[in-house]
């Protein structure tokens, strides 16, 4: 048990770091916060009491400590952390801090609050609002929040939670030890944040940790590779077979999985151990990743008991997230989709792979481009050979990118460098393309000020084009 003298030292005063002094101080603890940055934006709102050390995360601070609570944003590989870990002190996360003091909550009422964890390279976010809004809609008082717009700490002062959703980014889980959920899952996983792991497996690693000391799980059957590494964990960690639910994001009358696609009378079904609860057509959000997302989201929500006709209710009226393959209008028949999220080769491959099932081979006009990080995009090349009426390139790296696509034979022809977002809008618009989807698999910084940013401005465009 710690004293309430003992000193908690805070790495990294951003959302989370500021959630965690707040926190640790109304706890009685003593509290201390280092930060390399010289003057942290969020330091005038410490509470008065909080030693400081800016400008340079301090070693003697962090030798000094009982335990130490990292931000996610913070290299855990820096040479300070690294002493304060050989000295044996223990450094945890914000995620960590929040799970045990809702158990121990929990413990002194009496009651049981699930938490349902949720990870993944994509679509944590439209997976994690979404259960929110079904637990919303099911009745119950829910805190969604992680790696989503709340600090989980400052969800213990909701009044009366009944139910925790929490998006946890694989910085967030590395220094978790005993999550705890009522259910978790690993909705998906692509190279990300390799310079921060090491490699796939490193990265793979520490997204397994959500299923540290899980009740429940739910599983993709897709990827083969990841069922088989999570199945594996959890079985280590003696979770029985029967209290893992599975997905399939595979259009297939066969599927084994609990919540699968069925396709039947030309119509693609939601259906949950062969039952058919509602079509595609019932749902605004499009595309088969996002039908995949809602299955994932049935799923998660049935495991801590939410009815079905009131998941079956939030999940109609969903929208989807802003930038995460986010119906923006149709114009002179073709259908807008902002993906400004997509980031990353992954999220795009599921954003042309979504999209492509719903309109067809060769039906996409495809805007790409950005800051690549290094990526090899040939790995697009065959999906986008398969759903793209054309390609518009954009921003810092369009050379490196029309390179390797065209690496696929006979793809060059569809391709075109074009530089700007607006330059690529005006030549989809005149297109004979059924859709347009920006989904840049890039960063944005090389021309705009963020993802979100660049997602604003595509949306002005087609605004401007109706």
């Amino acid at each position: 048990m710690q004293q309430a003298n003992s000193l908690d030292v805070i790495i990294g005063l951003g959302g989370s770091g500021l959630s965690a002094v707040n926190f640790l101080c109304a706890e009685g603890r003593c509290v201390a916060v280092t930060d390399e940055q010289p003057a942290p934006s969020l330091a005038p709102k410490l509470p008065e009491d909080v030693q400081t050390a800016f400008g340079g995360i301090d070693e003697a601070l962090l030798l000094s400590a009982n335990r130490i609570i990292i931000s996610p944003g913070v290299d855990p590989r820096h040479p300070a952390i690294q002493s304060a870990k050989s000295a044996d002190i223990p450094v945890l996360s914000d995620i960590q801090l929040f799970c045990d003091a809702l158990h121990a909550r929990d413990e002194r009422t009496g009651k049981h609050t699930p938490i349902v964890a949720i990870t993944g390279s994509n679509a944590k976010s439209t997976v994690t609002t979404l259960v929110g809004e079904m637990a919303k809609q099911a009745g119950k008082v829910v805190g969604v929040g992680g790696n989503i717009g709340t600090p989980a700490l400052d969800l213990l002062a909701i009044d009366g939670m009944d139910l925790a959703v929490l998006e946890l980014s694989s910085f967030q889980l590395e220094h978790v030890s005993h999550l705890g959920a009522s259910v978790a899952t690993i909705l998906n996983i692509s190279p990300d944040h390799l310079d921060r792991h090491g490699d796939m497996t490193g990265y793979l690693a520490q997204k397994l940790r959500i299923f540290d000391d899980a009740r429940a799980a739910v599983i993709c059957l897709d990827d083969t590779e990841l069922q088989a590494s999570c199945q594996q964990v959890l079985s280590d960690h003696g979770v029985s077979e029967a209290a893992v639910i599975t997905t399939s994001g595979v259009i297939d009358c066969d599927c084994h999985a609990d919540f699968c696609l069925v396709k039947s009378e030309g119509r693609i079904y939601l259906c949950c151990r062969g039952e058919h609860l509602l079509s595609a057509d019932e749902l605004f959000i499009k595309g088969k990743h996002n039908l995949l997302n809602a299955l994932s989201a049935l799923a998660l929500g049935q495991a801590v008991g939410l009815d079905m006709p009131s998941m079956i209710a939030a999940l109609k009226a969903f929208k989807g997230l802003p930038h995460r393959c986010e119906y923006v209008d149709e114009v002179a028949g073709r259908a807008y989709f902002n993906d400004s999220k997509g980031t990353n080769i992954g999220s795009t491959l599921a954003a042309i792979d979504g999209l492509g099932a719903v309109y067809g081979e060769r039906s996409l006009a495809i805007i790409l481009g950005g800051l690549g990080k290094g990526q090899d995009f040939s790995e697009l090349g065959a999906d986008i050979d398969k759903y793209a009426h054309s390609v518009y390139l954009i921003g810092a790296d369009a050379g490196v990118i029309e390179k390797d696509l065209s690496a696929t034979s006979g793809l060059s022809k569809r391709i075109q460098q074009l530089g700007t977002l607006q330059a690529a809008v005006d030549l989809a618009s005149q297109s004979s393309a059924k859709a347009v989807l920006l989904s840049p698999a890039c960063a944005s910084f090389d021309q705009f000020k963020s993802y979100g940013d660049r997602g604003d401005k595509f949306v002005s465009m087609v605004k401007a084009l109706a």
